[in-house]
């Protein structure tokens, strides 16, 4: 009987153990044109058409929403991301298929979809899981650009959700301006972005006792780049520390051999990034980041061999108009929120 009595004990110990503090995994993904085969007569999608330059059959489509399940999936590490941030889709039309209608509808994703003006009708979404994050409310913001002539682009992703602990976590999901036509040339559009974002920070900062915010997206900008450093002052985590200040998870990795997300032209770019408020760099709050680290998710099935520079490349779904079947040209990256009881 005391035996039965230690080990009833034991398991109550763990119990409590694991539901004190849970993981609360966080993924952003740049999935690469995922289009629908659906003609939307008020953007430009006519590539992305059956008859269109990039051929694109209904079974491409349905093999792409399989590998993007099975990257998440993996992600997870058989369990669901608590949310996901996904860049470079066409609709609410294909996140539906995604959630619904491929492997993915078993792990049970709602989502939020932006209804962007950009001209290719390409918007940002983000999924997440009831049970981990209770929605509470969701907004978009258009970036209005200085230069009247910059094409529209994608709109910024607000959602903001309660997590288990009671905390409200505010997360954005980005998809800024490309490089369309040079660094230099296109930098005053994200710079504008960056602008916009850093007023909706703010504005959270003001309102939030402790806010916890988590900014993730492909800013085509790297860490050190004027519109995440000098605009949107996003700061290395060896910056001194505060509340009210935002900071890089990739800054101080910028310079690391192979280090990236994307690779162009022999080398890598981090340009797929999380920022967060220093609230959640303390590990004596209720709401952390595990170990203060993000990573870049790299398995092998991601990659394919680039025998002109030796490396391994992101393993994507086109090389120019040609169908190669994998994944995306970006890679995902992700962290781990710790959520409980704070110590």
């Amino acid at each position: 009987m005391r035996k039965i009595l230690l080990i009833v004990c034991f398991f109550v110990f763990c119990i409590s153990v694991s539901t004190s503090q849970s993981d609360f995994r966080i993924l952003f993904y740049n999935v690469e044109n995922l289009f629908d085969t659906v003609d939307d007569p008020e953007k430009n999608d006519d590539e992305f058409l059956p008859d269109g330059t990039m051929n694109w059959q209904p079974w491409k489509y349905w093999e792409k929403l399989r590998n993007i399940s099975r990257v998440i999936t993996a992600v997870g590490e058989m369990y669901s991301p608590a949310i996901v941030g996904l860049c470079e889709i066409e609709n609410d039309s294909v996140i539906f298929d995604l959630t619904r209608r491929s492997p993915l509808r078993a792990q049970g994703y709602e989502y939020v979809v932006t209804n962007s003006p950009d001209e290719r009708g390409i918007d940002v979404a983000l999924l997440y899981q009831r049970h981990q994050f209770k929605l509470l409310e969701k907004n978009e913001y258009e970036i209005v650009f200085r230069n009247k002539s910059t094409r529209p682009t994608r709109n910024l992703l607000h959602a903001a959700g309660q997590v288990i602990s009671g905390d409200t976590l505010d997360v954005f999901v980005c998809h800024w301006p490309s490089r369309s036509g040079g660094q230099r040339e296109s930098e005053p559009a994200r710079i504008d972005a960056a602008v916009l974002l850093r007023n909706k920070v703010d504005s959270l900062f003001a309102i939030r006792e402790k806010a916890n915010i988590v900014i993730m997206g492909d800013f085509n900008d790297h860490p050190n780049d004027k519109s995440l450093f000098q605009t949107l002052k996003a700061r290395s985590l060896n910056y001194h520390r505060s509340d009210k200040e935002l900071y890089n998870m990739f800054f101080h990795r910028v310079k690391e051999k192979n280090f990236g997300t994307y690779f162009f032209q022999g080398r890598w770019e981090v340009l797929d990034q999380f920022i967060v408020s220093g609230n959640l760099l303390s590990e004596g709050n209720s709401v952390y980041i595990k170990g203060n680290e993000a990573h870049v998710f790299k398995p092998d099935f991601l990659l394919e061999e680039d025998s002109k520079f030796g490396i391994k490349r992101p393993y994507r779904t086109h090389l120019g108009p040609r169908y190669i079947g994998g994944f995306s040209d970006h890679l995902p990256v992700y962290m781990d929120l710790k959520i409980g009881e704070g110590r």
